[in-house]
Parts: C-alpha cells; structure tokens; sequence
C-alpha cells in the first residue's frame, strides 16, 4: 500500500459528495476546505427541487453551521467567494437514475471533471419506512456505482457504510472486515434477493393503496415491513439490513473501478478539528444521554460490561480520506475497514453511566420552569424479563391508577397521567431500538485499519492533521469536557 502527501493528493481534484447535508458530510467539507484550500471543485449532491431550493439548504443546513467557524475567521471577508468558487451544489436524489440530476450540462461536467466519489448518502433511521430506507441504503449504492463508471477522471469511489451492518453481535470475539456478498444473511436463511425486496415494497404500497390506507397508516406499515423484513435474515433493524445490502451491491456491480467501503462504528462529537465537540442531531448513544439528562430515564436495560464502540466524528473523516488517497487508481483491492475503538480504546457501558452521572450531576440541565433537573444513577436491568417485570411495577400499575383516578376525578391527574405515559414510551422505544446494541459483546477487528495507519505514519501522510488512531482517546475526558458539553450546546440549546 503506498501513500503520499494527502494535501498534495487533495489538490486540483474535483470530489462528488453524495448526502451533502449530512452530520459526515459537513465535517468532511469542512476539513477538506480548511485544509487544501487549493481543492479544484467539490459537487454537493443534496435533494432539492432546484437550483434556489439547494442553495437555501446550503446556507441552512451546511455553512451556516457553527462548524464553519473557524474556517470563516481564517477567511473572513473571503469566505462567500471562496465558498461560491469552490462549491457547486448538485440537486438530486440518490435513490433515482443518474442520481436524478436534470441539468445535462452539469451532469456532463461532473462525468468529466470528477476525481473522487465520496458516497455519505443514506438514512439512518433505525426505524425508517422501508421504502425509503431501500432506496437510499440499497439501491441508492446501485446509482452511485453507475454514475461512477461514466466518469472517465474517477481515482476512487469511497462507499460510507455502517460497522453495525455485521447484525446484533451477539457472538463474542472479533468481527472481521470482510466483504457482503449477494445473498448472504446473518441467520442462515437463504433465499434474500435485492430485487425480490423492492417488489415486496411495491406490492405493499399497491395494496395499501387500493385499500385506501391514509398517509400515516402507510407509514407505520412500512416501518413494521422494513423491521420484520430485517429480522427474517437475521438484522435487528431496517437501517442496518439495507446498508447491508447496499455492500452487497457494492461487490457485485463495482467492476474494474477502485472502491473502498469505510464502516464506522457509533461516530460522535468531534475530538480536536475544526474545534472539539462539534455535533448535530440527536445520534444513537446521544438520545440516551438526552433522556437521561432530561431526567426522563430512570431505568435502563443493558450490560454495564458491554463494550460501546463510539468514535469521534473528525476521526472518520480522516480515515475517509487516508483510505481515499491509498486505493485511488487501485480496482483490485478488496478492503473494508472499521473505523471504531472496540480494540484499541475500549469503553464500557458502566463507563458511560458514570460519565453522565458525574456531568449532570455537576452542570444539571434546566426545566421548563426554570429548575435543575435532578438525575440520580439509573437502575440497569440485565434482562428484558426483569425489565418488563420493574416498568410494570414501577409505572404501568401507577399509570393504571392514574387511569382511574382520572375517570373518577373528571380528568384531574390527566397531565400527570401524560407526562408518565410519555416518559414510559420513550423509555420502551429507546430499549425496543438499542437492545441489540446493549448487549454488544464483539469487538470490530481493525487489522486493516492499523495498516493503514501504519502506511500513513511511514508514506508521507500528514498524520497531525489526519490523525484516525483511538488510542489518542481519552473517554473520561472526552467525555466530561468535549461530547457532553458539546451535546449541552448544540443538542440540547
């Protein structure tokens, strides 16, 4: 594997960005525009009607972020021009041919001027319609390949997929980096077909129309496809069975083009660049920590012992962009890597409880009537039989009674009544949505990763500014000082 200077490999390229509006994206822009300013062109696919509806997404969802900041400071009155010369925003839509591009002159231009594809689409949605989440993760994969063997420039297709796509991890040990082929499923039952999939979406859809199904009776019916659809073959949900099957696309159509598949593990706030505790969006571990701090999770079902393989957001764009330069003009490689810490910097779920405590405890959050909100240590149950024992004990007969109480009393107790109900529902889904990932014994290999680095530290790469090794990590003060506080600020403002 030979590596070079990545600022030197950056400059004068022309990169496709798919899923431009995504939390990876923006990071990945960022960097690229901090760092290599003499970047030829980067093309923003992001899903917009039109040229106006794009640049309104653009200045609202990607460089209006404060994680611009720095780059505007460094840039100041320059930035709009920099920016405007630099970028060219692409509307379209993934899950379309041609990645729904309608301008032909633009479509020809990035078919000729195109070095690198950098494919970030996708929804991840646990939850999500299947129709939806088929369309993106799956066959979103198949357009991006196609559109990438008509352009004649292409060094590298760079394919973001999930480290989790490995299923529930319920065996113990090491999960390989290897490669999904057409077919395979995670519980041994055969007979999973890609196209089958899309015309059980279809004929659904059909039914559910000539039923006269509303919107969101459609809706929910879709989202119940797309989980037992994943269960069949062995996923615990839809998000992870369709970038599953996005990989297995990947193998199958990418032909004589250099492809790498890049699956990180649960990415978080960023660690140093462009300034450390950057995030958006409410992300897997984050939803708990949300709840928790809103002291709205009291109790919990989870392993204390099981690994949480978390990874700073700023990390994988680095990989992204190490394994980008390493395989451009490479079709024979065959490499996958996991972007995660469950090898090198393991933390454990025990860990995360006592971080959280430890910060809420000291910086609470405030209610809406203006008071602290009190946390205490959550109650971990290590069983589902256990915890549905508690939530009935605990709530489900007070919220019987209130129940009563409220028929009796003419709808008294009927905002308690509310606010127990919902705390229960969302303790209920976050525990139907992350038990597989609570009880994570396995560990994500990352042998190819660590030659990767070990070719970076060795071929010339700027390893301070691209640095992707956790063992740099320091989770008690990563936690503490950088993702909560961060999470506080631009989750949680």
């Amino acid at each position: 594997m030979e590596l070079g200077s990545i600022l030197h490999f950056l400059q004068d390229k022309s990169i496709l960005i798919t899923g431009a509006t995504g939390f990876l994206a923006k990071v990945l822009l960022e960097k690229i525009l901090r760092v290599q300013p003499n970047v030829k062109k980067l093309y923003l696919l992001l899903r917009a009607e039109d040229a106006k509806s794009a640049t309104h997404r653009l200045h609202n969802e990607i460089i209006g972020k404060d994680l611009f900041r720095v780059l505007k400071e460094k840039l100041g009155a320059n930035f709009n021009s920099f920016v405007s010369k630099k970028l060219t925003l692409v509307p379209g839509d993934i899950s379309r041919e041609d990645l729904g591009l309608e301008d032909s002159i633009l479509r020809e231009e990035i078919y000729d001027q195109t070095d690198v594809i950098i494919n970030l689409a996708a929804t991840t949605n646990f939850d999500e319609r299947y129709d939806i989440s088929l369309g993106l993760n799956t066959f979103g994969v198949k357009y991006v390949i196609n559109f990438a063997k008509k352009c004649t420039k292409l060094k590298v297709l760079v394919h973001v997929s999930t480290a989790y796509v490995c299923g529930e991890g319920g065996r113990e040990g090491l999960i390989l980096e290897k490669p999904y082929h057409l077919g395979d499923s995670l519980n041994g039952v055969s007979g999973l077909d890609i196209n089958a999939e899309e015309k059980v979406v279809r004929d659904k859809l059909s039914e559910l129309q000539q039923l006269g199904a509303t919107e969101k009776e459609i809706k929910e019916v879709m989202k119940d496809l797309g989980i037992s659809r994943a269960k069949l073959y062995g996923w615990p949900n839809t998000y992870v069975f369709t970038k599953a099957m996005g990989e297995m696309l990947v193998e199958q159509l990418k032909g004589n083009l250099s492809v790498v598949i890049i699956r990180p593990s649960i990415v978080t706030s960023t660690l140093k660049e462009p300034f450390p505790g950057w995030a958006e969006g409410v992300r897997t571990i984050d939803s708990l920590a949300v709840a928790y701090g809103k002291g709205k999770l009291t109790c919990f079902l989870g392993d204390l012992k099981a690994i949480v393989d978390a990874i700073p957001a700023d990390m994988v764009v680095n990989a992204i962009l190490v394994a980008m330069v390493a395989h451009a003009n490479r079709p024979s490689d065959d490499v996958i890597y996991h972007i995660g810490s469950s090898v090198r910097r393991p933390l454990r779920y025990g860990k995360l409880q006592e971080y959280g405590f430890r910060y809420f405890t000291a910086k609470p959050c405030i209610s809406k009537d203006g008071r602290p909100v009190k946390v205490g240590k959550v109650t971990v149950l290590s069983n589902m039989d256990s915890f549905r024992r508690y939530m009935f004990i605990r709530y489900l007969l007070v919220l019987k009674g209130l129940e009563l109480a409220n028929t009796a009393f003419c709808q008294y107790f009927q905002g308690t009544y509310l606010d127990l109900n919902r705390k229960i529902q969302i303790v209920m889904r976050l525990v139907d949505l992350y038990k597989p990932y609570l009880f994570f014994k396995a560990a994500f290999d990352d042998m190819n990763t660590e030659k990767l680095r070990m070719a970076g530290r060795q071929g010339g790469v700027e390893t301070d500014l691209f640095y992707f090794d956790p063992e740099l990590i320091d989770w008690e003060d990563y936690f503490l000082n950088i993702h909560l506080p961060g999470m506080v600020k631009y989750i949680l403002k």
